[in-house]
């Protein structure tokens, strides 16, 4: 697989089984209503068969009295009883529709509200490693294919197989001989239905994968629009969707190929049989073995018998692509977050903010640790830097303060407590991480400030804007807190939205404060604010600062440099800084030249 191919090694397997007992697990708030319908559905097609019997004996009963002058009565009530049918079949089609119209929509709510759900608690590693575009194509199209089976799938196979079962019986009952020779045609249609089935399931578990990476890389080219064109590779993703575009249109065509060999075969024996009862059944009515009525009848029910190939040969269609639907999506619902909360948490009353790391051991890929036995303390409220190179492992240890992942040896704990016994709702009521990235979600600026305390009055999230010195450039927007901030955040500038970052972890109030990179995106006069904004939302909490920029460590009252996971030097920013030949005093005068 080339470099920039998309990754399918995270699309796992359903076991065998596992997407049917979803699709049961949907169904069974509404086993009644199903039954129910059932139960309508089979009282519809016994009105639907019935309509070739009465026309039989219209003709062979019916008729001739009226030739013969006589009475017609017989006549009367087969005109009737077809009236009946024909209102009772509309009658019951109508109720079916319109509850299983109902139960579908019911189970499709359902499943989006779970497959929602589900994303939102699976872990930190799990995102990183399932793109969005999967995510996308699971909410999206996958679903739309199990609504499609909902809408129209169950009505037309559950039909078509009681007309298939009824009409042979009836055939059978009706005259045995011309109905053994138009049932051996049955062979045939199995042979052709398996072969079918077993080419279709194959073909479209292809379409659904194939799908899923259309729309995956469509996505990710569209998120990261902004780097493929500052790197200039519209033509390379360009090549890449079109790769992925042409083998999507050839399993189409496939599909395609299967539905075009099977429904003329289907029509052409049902043509063939059609014509053999018409030559036989003509002759065994010139015999006089057969009336008129049973020979009308019989080619009624061929009709009925024949249509319902043409159902089954849609309903694969949808089934199949269902099904794969269905399977990718038990798969997502199957997965367990790495990160899960206790049978029994240990409930947090008041937190004073001390963290520990006991000889942690971590690594994202085996036999590559990060940190290979970490030992660290943090006193409640004290506030500490770490510095070091790209790859020491400061946003590790970020990331296992708010537990986005769990060491593999050690633990992390907060006030003595491993943060595994913790519930993480509570957890990260206390602890809150401000990364560089500051997600902007749609809405005002205001709703993204209280993002973290949806309760905030306007008062306490204008206070939050001034104490990290936010409050004058949201004043000055078109609309001031009611202001629009656009997709991801768009009509702020970075500096801007790192404010409001600010802001919304001000409002939280956390006790542990984390903050990865939070200040990269401010400018000179910004970070100027923030740095005098830290001061007021440091105090009194236990925060732990990771920057490249030495003026933000500044403030702080101890500095970890650290190298391979390791603590290279502990201590004050002043005490390091004037120690001949350490590491971080080489550092900072390193960024003090960079200042000149």
């Amino acid at each position: 697989m080339q470099e920039d191919q998309p990754d399918t090694s995270v699309e796992k397997t359903a076991a065998p089984g596992q997407a049917r007992a979803l699709l049961w697990d949907l169904l069974r708030p509404h086993r009644a209503t199903v039954a129910v319908l059932a139960v309508a559905v089979i009282a519809e097609n016994v009105a639907r068969l019935a309509v070739p019997r009465l026309v039989q004996i219209g003709v062979d009963d019916g008729v001739p009295p009226l030739r013969d002058r006589r009475d017609g009565s017989t006549l009367t009530w087969v005109i009737v009883a077809l009236v009946v049918a024909l209102l009772l079949q509309a009658g019951l089609r109508m109720f079916f529709l319109l509850r299983s119209g109902r139960v579908g929509q019911n189970v499709l709510l359902e499943l989006r509200r779970r497959v929602f759900r589900h994303f939102g608690t699976l872990d930190v590693a799990f995102h990183d490693r399932y793109t969005s575009g999967r995510v996308v194509s699971r909410s999206t199209s996958d679903v739309e294919a199990i609504q499609e089976m909902l809408e129209n799938g169950f009505d037309g196979l559950i039909t078509a197989v009681l007309t298939l079962i009824g009409t042979a019986i009836l055939l059978l009952t009706l005259d045995l001989k011309l109905g053994l020779v138009c049932l051996l045609s049955f062979p045939f249609l199995v042979l052709l239905s398996l072969w079918f089935r077993r080419e279709s399931a194959a073909a479209y578990r292809q379409v659904r994968e194939i799908s899923a990476l259309v729309i995956v890389q469509f996505v990710e080219t569209m998120t990261g629009i902004k780097a493929v064109q500052a790197y200039r590779r519209e033509p390379r993703n360009q090549q890449i969707f079109g790769e992925l575009a042409d083998r999507y249109q050839q399993i189409n065509i496939r599909t395609m190929r299967l539905v075009a060999i099977f429904m003329p075969g289907v029509k052409l024996i049902g043509n063939l049989t059609t014509g053999v009862a018409l030559l036989y059944g003509g002759y065994l009515a010139m015999r006089g073995e057969i009336t008129i009525g049973v020979l009308t009848a019989f080619l009624l029910y061929l009709r009925m018998f024949f249509e319902p190939m043409q159902e089954i040969t849609q309903f694969y269609n949808t089934f199949q692509s269902a099904t794969s639907a269905l399977e990718k999506l038990a798969v997502v619902l199957a997965e367990r977050p790495a990160i899960a909360d206790p049978a029994t948490a240990t409930a947090l009353t008041q937190v004073r903010g001390e963290v520990a790391f006991e000889d942690v051991q971590f690594s994202y890929v085996e036999g590559r640790p990060v940190l290979p036995g970490l030992d660290l303390r943090i006193p409640a409220g004290q506030t500490v830097a770490l510095v070091g190179t790209t790859g020491a492992g400061k946003t590790t240890i970020a990331k296992l303060m708010a537990r986005f992942y769990d060491p593999q040896h050690g633990r992390v704990t907060l006030d003595g407590h491993d943060l595994r016994s913790l519930d993480q709702q509570d957890l990260r009521r206390h602890v809150v991480m401000v990364t560089q990235e500051n997600f902007m979600f749609e809405g005002t600026v205001a709703d993204n400030i209280r993002f973290g305390r949806p309760e905030a009055t306007d008062e306490q999230v204008r206070a939050a804007a001034a104490a990290v010195g936010a409050a004058a450039f949201i004043e000055a927007l078109p609309e001031g807190y009611a202001t629009d901030v656009a997709k991801r955040g768009g009509r702020l500038s970075a500096g801007q939205r790192q404010l409001v970052a600010f802001a919304r972890a001000f409002l939280a109030d956390p006790d542990v404060l984390i903050l990865d990179e939070a200040t990269s995106s401010l400018d000179i006069p910004s970070e100027r604010l923030v740095q005098r904004a830290l001061r007021t939302i440091l105090a009194d909490r236990t925060a732990v600062i990771i920057a490249h920029r030495l003026s933000t460590v500044e403030i702080a009252h101890r500095v970890l440099v650290l190298e391979h996971g390791r603590v290279l030097e502990d201590g004050p920013p002043a005490e390091l800084t004037s120690a001949d030949g350490g590491r971080y005093a080489a550092l900072h005068r390193a960024w003090v030249e960079s200042l000149a």
